[in-house]
């Protein structure tokens, strides 16, 4: 992306207790404004994290750094207690909310499962944003995302065994090589921090899966979007993208040459500069 676009400012928004990792980004206001930035809750997590992980850049230069997040409205909190209406669609709904906090146009960016609830907000919302940035969203577009194995996931979890809902995860549902999820279970620290996340892990999986299978739904979705790929990415993952590149009518796919799912943790630079590239073509006032 050219250095042209570094004045566009990146604000965080996770939309629900799932942490997903969504950003939305708009131009700043003018000198005399001040920015609003906001957060729905803090984010981040272990590099393995499919759909979890924070897009948040990590000590970049000064003249690149995303602003600082803030405290959001106490109504975009994350809500406790049982809901009616679907995970997605809650959040699908806080970002279109969020982004009628922000002056035009806006560009929204998501990351795994974040980029399938940008999907969703833009459905809901089209006239709210300008581009779409989507960075390989597991969506179900021939079968489901967990299936049978979030099935077992979610029993080993209700078991009492989240780390092994984890392994179920990591292994089935993402399709890491077994060894490689053994490997990775072997370390106590990974075991204690998958612990803590799983329930909101299996909970992010049940929830795309409720969206049901197909793509049907966004045939007249025009809104321009970049659809982001790494070439060393689970095969699976490569294939949703094709199929939603093939359904939507405005997009273009772009494959990151030597990266898997996690870019933003081993090449943030290269990713930013492919935000920055989106941001340089919608953003225009």
């Amino acid at each position: 992306m050219s250095a042209g676009c570094r004045r566009h400012v990146g604000v965080p928004v996770q939309a629900d207790a799932h942490d997903r990792a969504t950003r939305i980004i708009r131009r700043p206001p003018p000198p005399h404004r001040s920015r609003r930035r906001i957060r729905a809750e803090p984010a981040g997590g272990p590099p393995g994290r499919w759909g979890r992980d924070d897009m948040e850049r990590r000590h970049p230069p000064p003249d690149r750094r995303l602003p600082r997040r803030q405290d959001p409205p106490k109504d975009l909190r994350p809500r406790s207690g049982p809901r009616t209406t679907p995970p997605m669609a809650v959040e699908a709904a806080d970002i279109v909310a969020v982004a009628g906090l922000l002056d035009a146009p806006v560009l929204l960016v998501g990351h795994s499962s974040g980029a399938v609830a940008a999907l969703e907000a833009a459905l809901l919302a089209p006239a709210a944003f300008a581009g779409l940035f989507l960075y390989e969203p597991p969506l179900p577009t021939r079968e489901l995302i967990a299936g049978a194995a979030g099935a077992h996931a979610r029993a080993a979890l209700d078991a009492g065994d989240p780390v092994e809902a984890m392994r179920i995860h990591m292994r089935d549902i993402v399709r890491m090589p077994a060894e490689t999820v053994d490997a990775m279970y072997a370390d106590q620290h990974v075991q204690a921090a998958s612990a803590a996340y799983a329930p909101a892990q299996i909970a992010d999986d049940e929830a795309i899966d409720a969206l049901g299978v197909g793509t049907d739904r966004f045939a007249n979705l025009a809104t321009p979007t970049s659809l982001i790929e790494g070439d060393q990415s689970p095969a699976h993952l490569r294939e949703r993208l094709a199929d939603l590149a093939a359904t939507l009518p405005n997009a273009r796919t772009v494959t990151l040459a030597g990266q898997g799912h996690i870019a933003h943790l081993t090449a943030p630079d290269t990713l930013a500069n492919a935000i920055r590239d989106m941001a340089e073509q919608v953003l225009r006032v």
